[in-house]
């Protein structure tokens, strides 16, 4: 067994807690595990839609980071300002940091800006700032037209914004207005979630327009007019709003473009089994990674379940470089989750994205007890990891 290694995990999402904590179990306290973030707190992301429509607070859903500290495992707090991966080092807050392992867990950058007139004309719902913003701009809105909007693709989440139409139609329900309220969800998607098969695309699509939601696909946005309100799409059509909420533009965050690391999807190329990448000894797991689906011509979704399950593997396969006990293991492709439609009830969608010749994937139709399994799961994942 080696003595004294240290394994580097960039970034304290989804995939850097579960690689960094399952390190921390499997491996020796000679060894050390250190996560290098510039958040203070973690936030629960998936529960920004609720935090949306008031179901939950900012304080529910967040947890310090330094709580991490109480598992064994080592925080750096700070901005990464390089990435040397052939080193397998970082700068951080001006010093160096070196590793014998480096997992890059760094997730999607949101650029709002990319996208003319957007940041000043809506909502991004994708961050605790975003979300609580529309949950107020929702509850002074009587009347009008509400837009929700995919700016751009990849984007993590793919449930994401189906789920927020459905919930903000909800939410309008609830407080008496919806008579008043038009809304409308625009992507430039061919339909929801169309990678996992034309069957499951169809079912979702027939949920959201079953609540009186109007589905646009194909819809690219150009621009975004601030002043009159009005979304230009690539096509030259234009839709107007009272209220828009939307997904940002993703891209890999800026530190990793500058690192030389990602490939031609913009994204870190990596073996979609073990996640490694080009460089000995660094692999990456999550949002940040590109895995093209080749059976469908589609990348593999940006979802935590994946983050999860690859960081799974990543440590399980390091700690046995490590220790020279056990087998190497591969992630599958498996994947889950829930889907919520508002009234208290949720969907669930769960498959294997690497089957052949095309992924396998199946929809359970909502209900209150999948809802409640979604809350369940929220409490545990805070429970467990803080």
């Amino acid at each position: 067994m080696s003595a004294g290694k240290t394994v580097l995990v960039l970034g304290a999402g989804v995939g850097g807690i579960v690689a960094a904590m399952r390190l921390r179990r499997l491996l020796p306290h000679a060894h050390r595990v250190v996560v290098v973030d510039g958040e203070v707190d973690h936030v629960y992301s998936p529960s920004l839609l609720w935090l949306m429509i008031g179901d939950r607070d900012a304080g529910v859903i967040s947890r310090p980071l330094a709580r991490l500290q109480r598992r064994g495992v080592e925080l750096v707090h700070g901005m990464i300002e390089r990435i040397e991966p052939a080193e397998r080092r970082v700068r951080v807050n001006g010093s160096d940091l070196a590793g014998d392992y480096m997992i890059v867990a760094l997730g999607a950058e949101y650029a709002p800006d990319s996208v003319p007139g957007l940041a000043a004309a809506g909502h991004n719902f994708y961050t605790l700032a975003g979300a609580a913003s529309l949950h107020a701009a929702l509850a002074r809105l009587g009347s009008g037209r509400i837009a929700v909007l995919v700016a751009s693709m990849p984007y993590k989440c793919p449930a994401a914004p189906n789920e927020a139409a459905m919930l903000i139609e909800y939410d309008c329900r609830r407080r008496g207005v919806r008579k008043n309220v038009q809304v409308d969800l625009y992507t430039p998607e061919p339909g929801p979630m169309p990678v996992a098969g034309p069957q499951v695309s169809a079912a979702l699509r027939q949920m959201i327009e079953a609540r009186g939601i109007g589905y646009h696909p194909g819809h690219g946005v150009a621009s975004v007019d601030a002043g009159e309100r009005r979304l230009v799409f690539a096509s030259g059509a234009s839709a107007d709003f009272d209220l828009l909420a939307y997904v940002p533009p993703h891209r890999a965050p800026k530190v990793v473009r500058d690192a030389g690391m990602c490939g031609e999807s913009g994204w870190i190329a990596v073996d979609r089994g073990t996640l490694q990448t080009q460089y000995p000894g660094v692999c990456a797991v999550g949002d940040v990674t590109g895995i093209m689906l080749a059976s469908v011509g589609k990348p593999l979704p940006k979802a935590g379940v994946f983050a999860h399950n690859q960081a799974e593997v990543v440590a399980h396969n390091i700690a046995t470089a490590i220790t020279g006990r056990g087998a190497t293991r591969q992630f599958g492709g498996e994947g889950e989750c829930f889907v919520e439609t508002g009234d208290g009830k949720a969907g669930f969608g769960s498959g294997n994205f690497y089957a052949d010749p095309a992924p396998q994937i199946t929809l359970r139709t909502p209900s209150t007890l999948l809802h409640w399994g979604k809350v369940a799961f929220e409490k545990y994942w805070l429970w467990s990891r803080f």
